[in-house]
C-alpha cells in the first residue's frame, strides 16, 4: 500500500484484499474518460479512480488457502474539514480484478450507532440543487427519492465503513443522479446527515487511474497547508488574549470609599 494514501483509502484496500474470494472473470474493458477535478470549498470534493496492488489470501481450486495479486480500484470521494482536515464522510466504489461483484462504501467519524445501520436517499439533479439551496421539496418531489441501506463493516482510527452490493441499479443511479445524502446515527440518537455529490463520478469510474504518488502528494500538501492555517489562527487567537489582558491589566482599580470618621 502506498504509505501516503489517506487512511480511510487504506483499509479500503486493505478490507477488499481480505475479504476476497477466488478470481473468477476478468473485467471488461473500460474506455478512458477524463475525471471531473472540480472541487469545494476548502474540501476535496472530486470523485477520483485509485488502483493498488495487493495480496490476498484466497481458497485455491483444492480448498486450501494460497496468495494471490490482486488489482483493487477505489472511485473515492472524500470531503475533509477545512479546519481540521478530519474525514467527513468518504464514498468508493470498490472493484477487483477478475470480480464480478462490486461494493460500493461509505464512511462516517466514529460516534455513530452501528446497529441501525446507514441509510441513504438518492437525489436526482434538480431536487439536488434544491436541498442544496435548503429548499423544500414537495410531496410529488420526495416520492422521485429512492432509499438505500448500508450496513456496518469496520471500525478504525479515521471513523466507522459501510456498505452494499453495488448493483447494476445502483451504478445507474450514481451515474445519473445529482447526490446522496447519507444518514447516520449518532450516539445521542439524532440523524446526522453527510452530503456526496454524484457529480463527477462517472467520468472517473469510466476514466484511467490516477498517479496514487502524486495523489499522495497533492494530499499531504493539503494537510501541510490546514494544518499551517490552524497553528495561525491559534496565534491570531492567543494574540487576542494576550493583548485583552494587557488591557484589563492598565486599567487602575477604582479607589476604595473613605472610611466614615470614628465615633467619639
Amino acid at each position: 500500500m502506498a504509505a501516503t494514501l489517506v487512511l480511510g483509502i487504506t483499509v479500503f484496500f486493505a478490507v477488499a484484499s481480505a475479504q476476497t474470494p477466488p478470481a473468477k472473470k476478468p473485467p471488461a474493458d473500460k474506455k478512458a474518460a477524463p475525471a471531473d477535478k472540480k472541487q469545494g470549498d476548502g474540501a476535496q470534493t472530486a470523485w477520483v479512480k485509485l488502483c493498488e496492488k495487493a495480496t490476498a489470501q484466497v481458497k485455491g481450486k483444492d480448498g486450501k488457502d494460497e496468495k494471490k495479486d490482486l488489482n483493487i480500484c477505489l472511485t473515492h470521494h472524500e470531503r475533509l474539514d477545512g479546519n481540521t482536515g478530519m474525514v467527513l464522510v468518504s464514498a468508493a466504489l470498490r472493484q477487483i480484478d477478475g470480480q464480478d461483484k462490486q461494493h460500493f462504501m461509505v464512511m462516517v467519524p466514529l460516534g455513530m450507532l452501528i446497529q441501525p445501520g446507514m441509510r441513504a436517499t438518492v437525489f436526482p439533479k434538480n431536487l439536488w440543487e434544491k436541498v442544496q439551496k435548503n429548499e423544500k421539496l414537495e410531496k410529488t418531489e420526495e416520492a422521485k427519492l429512492k432509499g438505500l441501506q448500508l450496513g456496518y463493516t469496520l471500525c478504525h482510527a479515521a471513523g466507522c465503513t459501510a456498505e452494499m452490493d453495488a448493483t447494476p441499479e445502483l451504478l445507474t443511479d450514481l451515474k445519473s443522479n445529482g447526490g446522496l445524502m447519507v444518514f447516520a446515527i449518532s450516539a445521542s440518537g439524532a440523524p446526522i446527515a453527510f452530503p456526496v455529490p454524484l457529480a463527477g463520478f462517472e467520468q472517473a469510474l469510466a476514466g484511467q487511474p490516477i498517479d496514487t504518488q502524486k495523489y499522495g502528494e497533492a494530499r499531504k500538501a493539503l494537510m501541510m497547508q490546514i494544518a499551517q492555517r490552524q497553528q495561525q489562527l491559534q496565534a491570531e487567537m492567543k494574540k487576542q488574549n494576550d493583548d485583552l489582558q494587557k488591557m484589563q491589566g492598565s486599567v487602575a482599580p477604582p479607589a476604595a470609599a473613605p472610611a466614615p470618621p470614628a465615633k467619639k
